[in-house]
């Protein structure tokens, strides 16, 4: 099993929304940090792009896209003293999914989408990514990224029966790439998981990991898996991962824990058989001193505000048909 394609689905990315801003000079909109993430394309036209997760502000012209990770503020604008508005109060402007916000000078067109999805679940991922990642214009992924926000605005502006349902599809879609895109780039000269997909013999052993967590895995097995012998496997996973194999799939057993913990009704016992530890207590011990609490405890807490990806201040619910 693809560890990211294990992840995506445990995240249960939802209700991925679409706007389309037409910015006419002066304008400017600010994107104060709240729990979701967003990606951005500027379809049209120019703008700076500032936030406290920059050492300065960007241009950004017709093709750019950025990928802001949940918790992450930002400014979009026209001109350095163009006058700001909280996009908080934008919504009341919001006609179906389009925003017009300025002036009459200069226009600049911005496709937005945010997305809603378990925070907890998407942790192994979104530690491992920047907090705003601009996507390349020119490469393959940047064509296919405008492509789908192409076929997004397409199916805003025909208004046809089920236009809501392909657009949250599509908007899924457009997360995925950029997702894709972030993976490729921290995967080609970092350390962690995600880089040690990139070497085939550590990327077979991390899928059959994976895809068994309950097993009682060695160190010996997965590197016959991997096809090398244990001191070499133990020593490239180290430096490939920064941790040590069996480190790895505590890491992710206690991932895999926190989920069942917060979705499911099932007891700690049965969630210990279910990530490979023989007794709640077994896992209870491995989970307090990971956590620092309790498995227990962290339930009853994993229903607190910001756990899940909260809806965007760009978007009202929208009418029935729409949705």
């Amino acid at each position: 099993m693809d560890p990211v394609d294990d992840l995506l689905a445990t995240m249960r990315i939802e209700d991925a929304r679409y706007i389309r801003v037409e910015a006419h000079a002066p304008w400017g909109i600010s994107f104060p940090p709240r729990h979701l993430a967003r990606l951005i394309l500027i379809s049209g036209g120019s703008c700076r792009l500032d936030s406290d997760v920059l050492a300065r502000p960007q241009r950004l012209q017709s093709n750019d896209s950025f990928l802001v990770r949940a918790g992450v503020g930002f400014t979009l604008r026209d001109a350095d003293d163009s006058e700001i508005l909280d996009c908080d109060d934008l919504a009341a402007q919001a006609s179906g999914h389009l925003v017009r916000v300025g002036g009459d000078g200069e226009p600049t067109r911005i496709l937005s989408t945010r997305f809603t999805f378990d925070a907890v679940a998407a942790e192994p991922l979104f530690a491992l990514l920047p907090p705003l990642f601009r996507l390349p214009p020119d490469d393959a992924s940047g064509e296919l990224l405008r492509a789908t926000f192409e076929l997004i605005e397409h199916e805003s502006s025909a208004n046809r029966l089920g236009a809501g349902f392909v657009m949250g599809r599509w908007s899924d879609a457009l997360f995925v790439q950029a997702l894709r895109t972030c993976c490729a780039d921290v995967g080609s000269g970092s350390v962690g998981w995600v880089a040690a997909l990139r070497d085939p013999r550590l990327a077979l052993a991390i899928q059959e990991l994976h895809a068994d967590l309950s097993r009682s895995w060695t160190v010996g097995e997965l590197a016959r898996t991997a096809g090398m012998s244990r001191s070499a496997f133990a020593m490239l996973f180290k430096e490939r991962t920064g941790d040590t194999p069996l480190s790895y799939l505590t890491t992710w057993r206690m991932y895999r824990a926190k989920v069942l913990l917060r979705e499911t009704p099932l007891s700690v016992q049965e969630i210990a058989v279910r990530v490979g530890y023989d007794t709640g207590t077994a896992l209870s011990r491995a989970f307090s001193k990971r956590e620092g609490v309790s498995p227990g405890t962290w339930r009853k807490t994993a229903g607190a505000p910001g756990q899940r990806v909260a809806r965007s201040c760009l978007h009202q619910r929208s009418r029935p048909h729409q949705e």
